[in-house]
């Protein structure tokens, strides 16, 4: 080196040291880590825009009171300052920012020329982007011995600030390092020992609370290797956003699964239900710590975590202390395990807020404390199942005992029973005596009823036939008179004819007397009228032919006897039955497919056809009265197995409890006097009978259809 740049060395530091309100720092002890904090000159910066330049060159430094520097919560940017000389004769000294968690950090270190260069690092930084791969944040000072320099250290985050700043040879800082990384393993191999053992004791018991406990020493674990750093170094050092989200995410997963646990652990159902509100609502709150992290409220959340799981302990606390007055055994394992943690909380944040030194006991505490309520707590857990050997001892006792018990009242119901028996056995046989003779009776009801019905079909088929017959009767019996009018009027003409050709005279007198007769009696017009009385006759005797026919097939006096049968055929007759009810304002739509004979019983089936187009007639007319405008569609068509009968009108319509109760019988929708109840009843056993079924769609005030399916060979 020249002499000049010497020269300005000396005097750039001069200079430094003349302007500096701070201590220097003599750095001496090459064997050991030694903290700063009280030789570090400190300017906040609460609008975050100053400049390197500004600071530095800026009289507004304030020296440091505390070993390690603790300016909270905030949103402020701080500048360090620190004057470090360098006494020992290792040139490799560092410096160590041991808080992981801050988010933006830069170091600015003066180069031989007196120029500053800027070492930008920080939480955002990743790991692997870092010159030491370390979660600390550590900067190469490169001081030779007998030297003095100056350094600026510019800090911002969300989390918590504090600056833990150490000086060190390689040697005794990676040391330090080395010996918190042995400690963290170790703590974190009590974690994993812990976790699975409860696991282990879970698959075998299956109780939740074991569940519950394995996430929370999960997370505990992971929440303290993320405040330390080692899960950002270990797990993703090559992402800072899950880095800095693990800071809020894993204590409030924590927190929700230490909930659940005390609640499983301690049964505070049992207790109260008002505080399972209250637990319910602080996880809520733990739920929206997370919402807010993830959405980029970091610092907020950050703020509003520490009081949640404040509060959720002391209420913890309480009913825990509150079940050990309900001699609930496993709550003093959990208070002493919880209180243990509790102190460790207290200790750290003691230590945050300057109230107690910042050292190794004091930084490490929450691990020391959350391994011993780990501890503990397993301990509760596993006496929990001495504790459930014991209650299956007193169960399998009090079993014992009742079944005991339970033999000897059988012994003496035995005997009581044997007398009852016999007394028993008689009033059976005497009410089994009634039964058959009622039995007897209800048949004999039974049958009466279905002859009832039968009756009633036969009556409304009756009056049916009597009312079509009646119409094409009376339709020839009025053209008789005038048909027998008119052939006599014939046999008269035919007579004067013949005293006409017998009187003599010329023929034209003969043709003229002739025409005159037929110009008397309208011999143009007899013609027609005799034609059309003969065509009325034919149309009403070929009618009532067709209505005998119908009636013939439609009564089936070999219904009894299975044989195949015209379905569409039968339908026909069906309707010419029942052509009174329709009238004309009903009309009727037959699709008829080209169905196969099928085997069954043709007169039962007719009967259950005309109950069916009877209802649907019914339903027509309570809904269209005296109006046109019903519509009854009848379908016909078959599959490879079956045939489907479908029987369709726009009435009434039924509701889904009327549709349930249906086929029941004597169920009945019509008014008193208009129905017994048992049509749809028979037909439903007459289908049975069948091997075939029915189906109902139907909608109130849109209509009903009844599918009926029935197999085209009978079994």
């Amino acid at each position: 080196m020249s002499i000049v740049h010497r020269a300005i060395i000396f005097t750039f530091l001069l200079f430094a040291v003349n302007t500096s309100k701070g201590s220097i720092y003599h750095f001496s002890d090459s064997g050991n880590i030694q903290y700063i904090g009280k030789f570090i000159q400190i300017v906040e910066d609460s609008s975050g825009v100053l400049t390197f330049e500004q600071v530095r060159n800026s009289g507004k430094f304030e020296k440091s009171k505390d070993d390690i520097p603790n300016f909270k919560i905030t949103k402020s940017t701080f500048w360090l300052k620190v004057e470090i000389e360098n006494e020992t004769y290792d040139p490799t000294v560092i410096l160590t920012l041991a808080y992981p968690v801050l988010d933006d950090v830069e170091f600015y270190a003066p180069d031989n020329n007196g120029h500053y260069t800027v070492d930008i690092t920080g939480e955002q930084l990743p790991i692997t982007k870092r010159k030491f791969h370390n979660q600390n944040f550590i900067f190469d000072l490169n001081i030779p011995h007998g030297e003095r320099r100056i350094y600026f250290i510019k800090i911002k985050s969300t989390e918590q600030i504090l600056v833990p700043l150490s000086v060190g040879t390689y040697k005794a800082a990676f040391g330090s390092m080395n010996n918190q990384d042995i400690f963290t393993a170790i703590y974190f191999g009590i974690i994993l020992v812990m976790m699975f053992y409860n696991l282990f004791v879970y698959i075998s018991v299956r109780d939740k609370s074991y569940l519950f406990y394995v996430f929370y020493i999960l997370f505990v674990g992971l929440t303290q290797l993320g405040l330390q750093g080692y899960s950002y170094r270990f797990f993703w050092p090559g992402s800072p956003w899950i880095a800095n989200q693990s800071v809020i995410l894993f204590p409030a997963v924590t927190g929700i699964f230490a909930i659940e646990f005390f609640k499983s652990f301690l049964q505070i159902k049992e207790y109260s239900r008002k505080f399972i509100w209250v637990l319910n609502f602080l996880n809520l709150f733990y739920i929206l710590n997370c919402i807010l992290s993830v959405f980029g409220k970091h610092q907020l959340s950050q703020q509003l975590l520490q009081p949640n799981a404040l509060i959720a302990s002391l209420i913890i606390v309480g009913m825990s202390v509150y079940a050990i007055r309900k001699r609930n055994r496993s709550a003093i394992f959990f208070l002493i395990a919880w209180l243990t943690f509790l102190i460790g909380i207290i200790v750290f944040i003691m230590k945050d807020v300057g109230v107690l030194p910042y050292n190794s006991f004091t930084n490490s505490i929450l691990q020391i404390g959350s391994a011993i309520e780990v501890v503990v707590l397993s301990f509760a857990l596993a006496d929990r199942i001495n504790i459930f050997r014991k209650e299956k001892e007193i169960f399998q006792a009090q079993t014992v005992a009742a079944l005991q018990e339970n033999e000897r009242i059988v012994r003496e119901q035995n005997v009581i029973l044997e007398a009852k028996v016999t007394e028993r056995t008689h009033e059976l046989k005497i009410a089994n005596d009634d039964l058959n003779t009622a039995m007897v009776e209800l048949k004999e009801a039974e049958t009466q009823l279905v002859e009832s019905e039968k009756m009633a079909s036969l009556g409304q088929l009756t009056a049916g036939i009597a009312h079509e017959i009646n119409n094409p009767i009376n339709f020839v019996s009025s053209n008789v008179k005038p048909l027998n009018r008119d052939v006599h009027i014939l046999l008269d003409t035919i007579t004067n004819f013949e005293k006409m050709l017998l009187d003599g005279g010329s023929i034209a007198e003969r043709q003229k007397q002739i025409e005159d007769y037929k110009a008397e009696i309208d011999f143009d017009y007899l013609k027609i009228e005799i034609d059309q009385l003969l065509t009325g006759i034919d149309h009403g005797a070929t009618r009532t032919a067709e209505i005998v026919k119908g009636l013939r097939i439609f009564s089936r006096l070999d219904e009894d006897d299975l044989k195949k049968a015209d379905i569409n055929e039968g339908l026909e007759s069906t309707l010419v039955i029942s052509n009174n009810l329709l009238g004309s304002l009903i009309h009727v739509e037959k699709k008829f497919g080209n169905l196969p004979l099928i085997e069954c019983f043709p007169g039962k089936l007719n009967q259950v056809f005309l109950n069916m187009i009877s209802n649907a007639i019914y339903a027509i007319k309570k809904k269209y009265n005296e109006i046109s405008g019903g519509l009854l569609t009848i379908t016909t068509e078959h599959d490879e197995n079956n045939a489907y009968i479908k029987i369709a009108d726009n009435g009434t319509g039924m509701d889904e409890n009327t549709k349930k109760r249906l086929f029941e019988p004597f169920f009945t929708t019509k008014d008193v006097g208009e129905g017994t109840g048992l049509g749809l009843s028979i037909s439903y056993n007459t289908i049975v009978k069948h091997n075939g079924q029915i189906k109902v769609n139907s909608e109130p005030g849109i209509g009903t259809e009844f599918i009926i399916i029935l197999p085209l060979n009978h079994k």
